[in-house]
This record gives C-alpha cells, sequence and structure tokens, in this order.
C-alpha cells in the first residue's frame, strides 16, 4: 500500500471510530424554563444521580441544555429542538411548565419531570404508580407544606395577623396552593392577603403594596418557577422594604431572606437523575413509579431577623437544618 493510500484508510478509521463513539454516547436533553445561574445545586446533586446510576457526563452521557430564562412561551419551541437532536431522554427540570412544554413535544422519547403538583391531576401521567406511556418523574413537597410555613410565621411571630402571600397568576398551581392556606390560616387566627407578580416590572410595586397598603405583618413566596429564577431579588426586596419573608429554597436565605422551608434541593434532582440513568439503561418510563421527595429543609437567617427586630424562638433554632449568622 502507497504512503498516501495508507495514511488515508489510517484517517478512515478514526474517523468511523469516532462517529461510533459520538452514536455510542446517548444524550439526555435538560428543559427549564429558569436560567443555567440558579441551577448549580441542582445540577451538582442532578449529575451526582446519574453517577449512581453508572453515567459521567463528559465520559458516558452528554448533556444537551435549554433555558428558557423565565419566559414559559419559549419552551414549547426548546422541547421541539431537544426531539429533533434525537436526545434518548429529556428531563423537564423546570416544574410544570418544562414538563407539559416536553409531555406537548414527544409521544416516543422517555421525559423525568421534576414537578411540586400532583402530575396525574394535571394530565402529566394516568397514575402514580403506573405512569405509561412516557413520562415519569420526581415530585416536591413545596406545595403540600404551605400550611406549615404559615405554622412557622406564627411560631416566629406570635402577635402577627395579617400575612401577604405572593402568587404567579400565570402558575398552574396558585390557585389551589392559595387554597390549600385557607384552612391552615382559620385554624392559626390568621388573615391572608394574595398579592400577584408575574414579572419583573411587578416586584417592586408589589412589595409597596405589602407593607404600606395591606399593612401585612409578614409574607409567604408561594412555590413558583419564575420566582425560583428571582430568588436574589425577592430576598433584597423583602429586607429592604422590612417584611419578614418566608420562601421554600436556601438560596432567599442565604441572599439575605429570613427564612425558607422547603424540599431539600439535593435528594430532589439526584433523583431526577438517577431516573435519566435507569432510563438510559433500559428502563421504560411508564413503569416507573412518580416518586417523592420527602425530605425537607428548615433555614434561618439570623442576622435578617436582628435587622428585623424578631428574636427567633429557640425552639425554631433548635429545628433548624442551618442557621446563618
Amino acid at each position: 500500500m502507497r504512503r498516501r493510500e495508507f495514511i488515508a484508510a489510517i484517517g478512515i478509521v478514526a474517523a468511523s471510530r469516532v462517529t461510533a463513539h459520538a452514536q455510542a454516547t446517548p444524550v439526555i436533553g435538560f428543559l427549564s424554563n429558569a436560567s443555567a445561574d440558579g441551577y448549580g445545586l441542582r445540577l451538582r446533586a442532578f449529575r451526582q444521580g446519574l453517577r449512581e446510576a453508572g453515567f459521567v457526563e463528559g465520559q458516558n452521557v452528554t448533556i444537551e441544555f435549554r433555558w428558557a430564562n423565565g419566559v414559559n412561551a419559549q419552551l414549547p419551541a426548546l422541547a421541539t429542538e431537544l426531539v429533533r437532536q434525537d436526545v434518548k431522554v429529556i428531563v423537564a427540570g423546570g416544574g410544570t411548565p418544562a414538563a407539559m412544554a416536553a409531555k406537548a413535544a414527544t409521544a416516543t422519547i422517555p421525559v423525568v419531570f421534576a414537578v411540586a403538583v400532583d402530575p396525574e391531576e394535571v394530565g402529566l401521567v394516568r397514575s402514580l404508580n403506573h405512569p405509561g406511556e412516557n413520562l415519569t418523574g420526581i415530585t416536591n413537597m413545596n406545595v403540600q407544606i404551605g400550611p406549615k410555613k404559615l405554622e412557622v410565621l406564627r411560631e416566629l411571630l406570635p402577635a402577627a395577623s395579617r400575612i401577604a402571600v405572593l402568587l404567579n397568576p400565570t402558575s398552574e398551581v396558585s390557585e389551589s396552593f392559595f387554597r390549600g392556606l385557607q384552612q391552615a390560616a382559620r385554624t392559626l387566627g390568621l388573615q391572608l392577603h394574595s398579592v400577584q407578580a408575574s414579572k419583573d416590572s411587578d416586584f417592586e410595586p408589589v412589595f409597596a403594596k405589602i407593607k404600606d397598603e395591606l399593612k401585612a405583618e409578614a409574607l409567604l413566596i408561594a412555590p413558583d418557577v419564575f420566582y425560583n429564577t428571582r430568588t436574589e431579588l425577592l430576598a433584597k426586596l423583602a429586607l429592604h422594604h422590612g417584611i419578614p419573608a418566608i420562601a421554600q429554597y436556601p438560596l432567599f436565605v442565604k441572599a439575605g431572606g429570613l427564612i425558607s422551608l422547603g424540599t431539600d434541593e439535593n435528594e430532589y434532582y439526584r433523583l431526577v437523575g438517577t431516573y435519566a440513568g435507569r432510563i438510559l439503561k433500559g428502563d421504560k418510563p411508564g413503569d416507573l413509579p412518580v416518586q417523592r421527595s420527602t425530605k425537607v429543609e428548615l433555614i434561618i437567617n439570623s442576622k435578617t431577623a436582628k435587622a428585623l427586630g424578631i428574636t427567633v424562638p429557640m425552639a425554631l433554632l433548635g429545628r433548624a437544618d442551618e442557621v446563618i449568622d
């Protein structure tokens, strides 16, 4: 064989090996209506779950990310992009809007969702134990523990009676979440006042209304993916207006918010990663029951409490998973 032909033959073999490797490496599509900036902790937990299932990004799996940056209207197009990429699994990691967009985009590619709602109630699956079709996933406790947040506020502020609840009117869960709070509020002797925000320009007027018009003594921020992408802003506004506020994610407290009570994100997204890995290994999503992430974290910012003139009860401090000084 001539030298030129020999070199050409080597090139063909190398190229074929690269192509074969690319074809053998499965691709996961990760769809979220949030942004990458706020997903560091969740993605670490997701990758941990993948590792537990035997998959390491960059070695034997590739992840294609699609971020809607808080604009739900972009999700259908982003989901369609992932379908065209021929991904092996779509992880709808941005709550109910991402899950619904993925469901609408494909009836064949497996979808693993991460949602706070009852997926059977909103039509994502046929049943929790036997999802059927191409979807399964993980649910969290952030909607169900709404009444517990009111109990924490009552314990923290025993003299308070007027509580504002921040709701996103475009969210599928805001109405049911608020309805779920009302019985607990009556039991605790609290008056609830709903306020709404669905875009950045809503926040400043809403916080002014909470403080000046409603004279609310505390704020409960409802679970919502858009609010999750604005966690630091919400914490700063609450502190600026002198409003004791409770949300669901630790980042809220670390950014200066008073208190958070919500699903442990490490457990939640680790389970999502584990399910994605199991499907890559051959499990059918319709045969995997929907799991619930049940671990809940309570985090308190004692520095913010002092700034607001609040003395946190020792019993509440003792139950906290973390206290930020």
